[in-house]
């Protein structure tokens, strides 16, 4: 068996850094070496055990959780897990731009069915870092830190055009014929997604002539932020969406955390359908399908919808993330002519998610993040 995974637990309550390492310790392949009460503490107990990951709270005293970030990515980058409670969400994006791995609410202090479900979320995404790509990592958070600066609360975003990608700007004036059939571009993302979703939106332009839909694995109460920061962070419209949602260019729709994003069309308009369990945007079909599937929001889903009501007008891009949703959906995609794009390993922080796409024979290209903005400017602008 390979060595425990080794955990530094940081956080400003010793109630919370106990239940941390309870949960952590449940399991026989993680081992807590060092707890702190803050950032300055943690940054210590990082450059004494060098953990294989750290646990992390936001708000805390003398260092939080932002500063500790920083200063542990430039000094010595370590993988870090976000824990925090849900009236900080937006902070939780932050932190993601800083180079944290992923987030899960904090736990409150009685055991509950969802206590026990944040310490299963809790062991999974431990175990990812066995499967994380550090390098990649690194390098997206120090791109970050070049391209983004807050300002004012908000953020201040480098032009659409001044990604470096060859040629982006040159199809800003191309018009599609008023009834061409509208193309889509459907894109999944889990572990690792966040921060390359805002990279990937940010290189491109917005008047391009497709509609977007977003599916990123994320807790419920997490993903109306998601798309707020996105709107913000982009020149993108972007929203969560909402049952009826008609698809247009320049608008970006992202799954909501408690349901499924599928599209339908009506006449030449094509709408969005958010699909809970027992909803009505729900056939018996789709409700069976959806019993079949591990994740909500489902990935595959979206993907076997827009593959229904696109065909090859749709575009499937898979970005980082762990697991198999997406499989079915690209197989879906490519035998409706459409096609499909996997994030390389060169750029994916987790690679799972685009290798098992990868091995279903479905992919078109894998391409390392920054070259996917010219491949989905390149479908959106072919020749009708």
């Amino acid at each position: 068996m390979s060595e425990p995974i080794r955990v530094v637990v940081i956080d400003d309550s010793a109630l919370g850094r106990q239940t941390i390492t309870q949960m952590l310790e449940s399991d026989p392949e993680i081992h807590v070496v060092g707890r702190a009460p803050d950032g300055d503490e943690g940054l210590r107990q990082v450059f004494q055990h060098h953990p294989d990951l750290v646990t992390v709270d936001l708000e805390m005293p003398r260092m939080d959780g932002f500063t500790f970030l920083r200063i542990l990515m430039g000094r010595h980058p370590t993988p870090a897990l976000v824990i925090s409670s849900y009236a900080a969400r937006e902070n939780v994006f932050r932190a993601l731009e800083l180079g944290a791995l992923d987030f899960i609410a904090k736990p409150g202090p009685k055991l509950t069915p969802d206590l026990r479900a944040i310490r299963d979320q809790l062991l999974v995404k431990v175990k990812l870092v066995r499967q994380l790509r550090r390098a990649n990592l690194n390098a997206r958070a120090q791109a970050a830190a070049q391209r983004v600066t807050p300002v004012h609360g908000a953020v201040a975003v480098r032009p659409a055009g001044a990604t470096g990608v060859p040629g982006a700007s040159a199809y800003a004036a191309t018009v599609p014929p008023a009834a061409a059939p509208l193309r889509v571009i459907a894109i999944g993302a889990s572990t690792g997604g966040p921060p390359a979703l805002q990279q990937l939106l940010q290189g491109l332009e917005p008047s391009l002539p497709a509609a977007i839909v977003i599916t990123q694995h994320m807790p419920a109460k997490f993903t109306h932020a998601f798309a707020e920061r996105l709107a913000r962070a982009t020149a993108f419209a972007v929203k969560e969406a909402e049952e009826g949602d008609v698809l247009r260019p320049g608008l970006v729709l992202v799954a909501p955390g408690a349901g499924s994003l599928s599209l339908s069309r009506q006449g030449a308009r094509l709408l969005a359908h958010v699909e809970t369990a027992g909803s009505q945007a729900q056939t018996q079909t789709q409700a069976q399908t959806q019993a079949q599937e591990r994740f909500v929001p489902s990935i595959d889903r979206m993907l076997t919808s827009v593959a229904e009501v696109c065909g090859p007008n749709a575009l499937a891009v898979v970005l980082t993330g762990m697991g198999g949703d997406a499989s079915r959906g690209v197989r879906a995609i490519k035998a409706a002519r459409g096609q499909v794009i996997v994030e390389g390993p060169e750029s994916a922080v987790i690679f799972g998610m685009p290798q098992e796409a990868i091995q279903t024979g479905a992919v078109d290209e894998v391409l390392p993040l920054p070259r996917i903005v010219d491949a989905i400017t390149r479908f959106a602008h072919r020749p009708r």
